[in-house]
């Protein structure tokens, strides 16, 4: 059984899967270069982040309705709910919508319905993040941060995505503050692309409480000594990495010397639809080519509550969980040796 864990790196257009993709085109009438599913998978393939970002963003056209971002965010949950996750955080980039015609009112109602239905059904805890394209500057988030704020209600926090290098964080202290005003949540993507610098100015201009991935921020070791002594968390996506080509392979991932330094560091699994695994498939990965046994994918799993935005009460529930989890595969473990021997 998957162990309990939290998601907190997870674009919810991300995970739209060739099979879903199809469905919701044909169902709004709108054209595909191929509607072959697996056709559209063997393009799930990139040399860099724009390759990405260029397919990502073809494929997000197709949603246009309530229904399509319900059906696409209740996908992920059952996903998520069967991966163990208790927790999920999910970044959502409304200003694409909005350059598709999709009126912002559709796009929080879709995905709020889906959550709630998640906690009722499923009883997985889940929010939103809304996330600024960091290619379309600083006052167009502004703009978008005052045309989200009448659905204050519907997200906890504000991120910043896609392309890195040329936009850094910098860019947009005035929208931070505002959100910092509004009482949201802050977090920021650097150290993807992007050197330390960006990390450096995410947490000192934007005040940045999470950094999605960081791997970069390695190469400096005063920032390790930062991050490691303020137990700032870094959301980190193995598959995505490699399959972004940030790390050649996963044997190659700087995971473990991240987790050498003290660092608190979680797995999480970015866009899956389009890297090659949720986040149970990314918890698979990192233990059988990083060679982590039951106790480091654990103390993975524990660092993901200790870094999402959820009450004391509900983490120390959840952890509660995972050492009764750990507990029993130690048991099955020791009852298996047993017999084998």
């Amino acid at each position: 059984m998957p162990l309990p864990k939290a998601e907190l790196h997870l674009h919810i257009e991300g995970t739209l899967e060739p099979e879903l993709l199809v469905t919701i085109a044909r169902r709004n009438e709108l054209s595909l270069p191929t509607m072959d599913v697996a056709e559209l998978r063997a393009e799930y393939l990139f040399d860099d982040l724009q390759t990405f970002l260029d397919l990502y963003y073809r494929n997000v056209a197709v949603l246009r309705t309530e229904q399509d971002f319900y059906e696409l965010a209740a996908a992920y949950l059952r996903r998520a709910h069967a991966d163990g996750v208790r927790r999920a955080e999910i970044f959502f980039d409304p200003q694409q919508h909005l350059r598709n015609g999709v009126p912002l009112a559709v796009v929080m109602s879709g995905l709020s319905a889906a959550l709630a239905d998640a906690r009722a059904a499923q009883g997985i805890s889940a929010d939103l993040i809304l996330c600024f394209l960091r290619d379309l500057g600083g006052d167009a988030a502004k703009e978008m941060l005052h045309a989200a704020l009448p659905f204050r209600d519907q997200f906890i926090g504000v991120g910043l995505d896609s392309a890195e290098m040329g936009y850094p964080p910098s860019l947009f202290r005035e929208v931070y503050a505002m959100a910092a005003a509004e009482d949201l949540r802050r977090v920021a993507h650097a150290g993807e692309e992007g050197g330390p610098d960006y990390v450096w100015e995410a947490l000192d201009i934007l005040g940045a409480e999470r950094i999605d991935h960081g791997i970069r921020a390695l190469e400096d070791a005063s920032l390790v000594q930062r991050l490691r002594e303020e137990r700032i968390p870094l959301t980190v996506c193995p598959l995505s990495n490699v399959a972004l080509r940030a790390v050649p392979t996963l044997a190659d991932h700087m995971l473990p010397a991240m987790l050498d330094e003290g660092l608190l560091v979680t797995v999480n699994s970015d866009d899956p639809a389009y890297f090659g695994g949720y986040v149970e498939q990314n918890f698979e990965a990192v233990g059988a080519q990083l060679g982590f046994g039951g106790d480091v994918l654990a103390q993975l799993a524990e660092n993901s509550f200790e870094a999402c935005f959820a009450t004391p009460e509900q983490r120390a529930g959840w952890n509660a969980e995972l050492r009764e989890a750990v507990s029993r595969q130690t048991a099955q473990a020791t009852e298996t040796l047993g017999r084998n021997t």
